[in-house]
């Protein structure tokens, strides 16, 4: 569904991802783990090319989809929420909705407000509310159900679980396996590993814009070594 090869991504002169590679296949969910620094948030505006990478090719469907501007790029199924959420504060719920409306698109889940506030209550309940009167975690989820109203194959997810209240974490848990059974494809860059685990089936660790691990979750449990050299604080 989506694949990055040998990306290598600069802001400026400072080289940021060193020959990025991952794949993530229809319906999985991988998790992008490391410290903060170490490229995830890079990778992922790497492929929404928002950041186009210097060399390396991104493919989504098997489209090579590098250079290609951003909007198209959402309009080819790739969804991303970013870490800021930079929702609009001054719109409500229902509105910050509608700006991310895009058509119907065959084989394809279609997200409609309505769907969006049986996933997210919190929302429903105060969907007459403007942006800046929702709590962090409030505006986390608008920023999620804003990006599914355009009808993604894959989404891309930064830090879904930062800065957020744990009972909020713990719904959001189950809204993404949620979204995964309706069969979209998510890559979600994590700190938090007990987070990760409890919704993504493969991980991969990267630190200073290296790959140092992919695999399954599975065996990166069996590997402590691996976790205290890249995950411990």
């Amino acid at each position: 569904m989506l694949t990055v090869e040998d990306i290598n991504s600069y802001y400026g002169k400072a080289h940021i991802l060193h020959d990025l590679s991952l794949s993530v296949a229809k319906g999985d969910v991988l998790a992008l783990l490391g410290r903060n620094g170490a490229g995830k948030t890079t990778t992922l505006k790497s492929i929404m090319q928002l950041l186009p990478p210097e060399t390396g090719k991104v493919q989504l469907k098997e489209q090579d989809i590098t250079g290609t501007p951003t909007h198209r790029v959402s309009k080819l199924g790739l969804g991303y929420v970013p870490e800021e959420r930079r929702i609009f504060t001054d719109l409500t719920i229902e509105e910050n909705l509608e700006v991310g409306r895009q058509p119907e698109r065959s084989g394809v889940p279609y997200w409609t407000r309505e769907i969006l506030f049986d996933l997210f209550p919190n929302l429903a309940e105060r969907r007459s509310n403007l942006g800046k009167a929702l709590s962090g975690g409030e505006q986390q989820m608008l920023t999620i159900a804003r990006t599914l109203m355009g009808n993604p194959e894959v989404l891309l997810l930064d830090e879904p679980s930062e800065g957020i209240a744990p009972v909020i974490v713990e719904q959001m848990v189950l809204t993404i396996q949620r979204i995964k059974d309706e069969g979209v494809t998510i890559l979600l860059s994590e700190q938090n590993l007990h987070f990760a685990k409890l919704v993504a089936n493969r991980a991969i660790i990267i630190e200073g814009g290296l790959k140092r691990f992919d695999g399954t979750m599975e065996e990166l449990n069996a590997d402590p070594d691996i976790r205290e050299a890249y995950l411990s604080v």
